[in-house]
């Protein structure tokens, strides 16, 4: 009988294979290039059109599953009180770990005048756009987040830019209704959410049959993107921030290590390298896409067949992890916001340097999971410390690539924690530890 290929090994053939079609279709010409934007970048646009449209009925219907099985809304509290505990910590963490780093390598030194002149006239058009966005975050009332949190429309919110804290909120609304009226009544409702929820889970394996392409199609786009104009722009943009890319790379390879790795360890009391292997596919995904939210019904139903944790956890902790544990994007919103105020030769204080952390900490749970919203966010937070918000110039040409390094480390902490609170409740499977 032929051996099944695994599916991260499919997913890791994709990258390489798109990483290297994008490479040689930059060397060959324009042409090629227009072939690829037209031809085959569109199959990655559908995959993760795809992954968006699971997501939502995924969530909806996990949720609501998960909650009605608990019978008990003291349960329910109990256990999203550790959740939001354990993803606040980590992030703080995180910053405070972003924060050392770049204050002992100091980045920001190592770029000269001339070059960071360079970066910033080579970016101006992108960051406007991106100052722009962070103006109409910035200028919301005080209470508007918490405002935010409750949708007038559940149809609007599960529209093309789908609230996910939305969904999850109307959910967790759904499932405590179900478990407070009679069972015979409730009964009818939870079978057909149990089938949906199965019926979801085989929609995501079916679309998982694609994810070869659709890496390929994505990491294609992204290679031509980063070199349109200049096949030798990636190698210089990396040499000129090289020290930047690496101090952030050192800082979410340390918070992985210690934090998250340190969680499935002492907390889930798992074992580590079988907690990484079957992570694989998860963070290859999220390193593909750059979003947490359309990685989200992969780590759910990895979480709940190679993981062991049972579904009622999944259903709350990764849709909540997909839209506040952004720890990756924190960790290097701190570097970035320190690293930009070396370029301009401006020493941070101790209190600025926890306004960085208390900003990142707010921003970090206000940001979208996916790709990009870290940079509309650091925005916010070099405001807050009077760092010029010109300076997000310097790194946008390395922030694609970071991007995909932090939304793997983020997927790969939903997991973590959504182990550690299964653990905590009993509901982790023993033969996997």
């Amino acid at each position: 009988m032929t051996k099944k290929i695994p599916l991260h090994v499919k997913i890791l053939l994709g990258m390489i294979l798109g990483l290297s079609w994008g490479i040689a279709a930059v060397n060959l010409g324009s042409a090629w290039v227009g072939f690829s934007k037209d031809y085959i970048h569109p199959f990655g646009t559908i995959f993760m059109n795809l992954l968006k449209l699971i997501a939502i009925p995924m969530i909806l219907t996990s949720l609501v599953t998960g909650i009605a099985s608990l019978n008990d809304i003291g349960k329910l509290g109990r256990i999203g009180g550790k959740t939001i505990g354990i993803f606040i910590g980590t992030t703080v963490i995180a910053i405070t770990i972003g924060l050392v780093l770049v204050n002992i390598v100091q980045p920001g030194k190592q770029i000269s005048e001339e070059t960071r002149d360079m970066l910033m006239q080579g970016n101006q058009e992108q960051m406007m756009a991106k100052t722009l966005a962070a103006e109409s975050v910035k200028n919301r009332p005080a209470l508007q987040p918490l405002v935010d949190l409750f949708p007038s429309n559940v149809i609007n919110a599960a529209g093309d830019n789908g609230n996910m804290l939305q969904i999850v909120i109307f959910a967790v609304f759904l499932g405590i209704a179900i478990t407070l009226i009679p069972n015979e009544k409730a009964e009818p409702l939870v079978k057909l959410m149990d089938s949906a929820n199965e019926v979801v889970m085989k929609v995501v394996d079916l679309i998982m049959i694609i994810a070869p392409l659709g890496v390929f199609a994505l990491l294609s786009a992204v290679i031509v993107d980063l070199a349109k104009d200049d096949p030798s722009q990636i190698l210089g943009l990396l040499s000129a921030l090289g020290v930047y890319s690496l101090t952030v790379l050192a800082a979410l390879f340390l918070h992985l290590s210690l934090t998250y790795l340190g969680l499935v360890r002492f907390v889930a009391r798992m074992n580590i390298w079988d907690f990484l292997k079957k992570m694989r596919p998860v963070q290859l995904l999220a390193f593909s896409t750059s979003s947490s939210n359309a990685t989200l019904p992969v780590n759910m139903e990895n979480c709940e067949d190679e993981l062991g944790v049972d579904e009622e956890i999944t259903g709350f902790v990764l849709p909540l992890g997909a839209t506040i544990n952004m720890d990756g994007t924190s960790c290097y919103q701190a570097i970035a916001a320190v690293f930009i105020a070396q370029v301009f030769n401006m020493d941070l204080t101790l209190l600025e340097q926890l306004t960085i952390i208390f900003t990142a900490l707010l921003s970090s749970v206000g940001s979208a999971g996916v790709p990009g919203a870290g940079v509309v966010m650091l925005v916010i937070v070099l405001n807050s410390v009077n760092v010029p918000v010109e300076g997000i110039a310097l790194i946008l040409g390395v922030d694609r690539i970071l991007d995909m390094c932090r939304t793997a480390v983020n997927v790969t902490g939903d997991a973590a924690v959504c182990c550690s609170v299964a653990r905590m409740e009993g509901k982790l499977k023993s033969d996997i530890v």
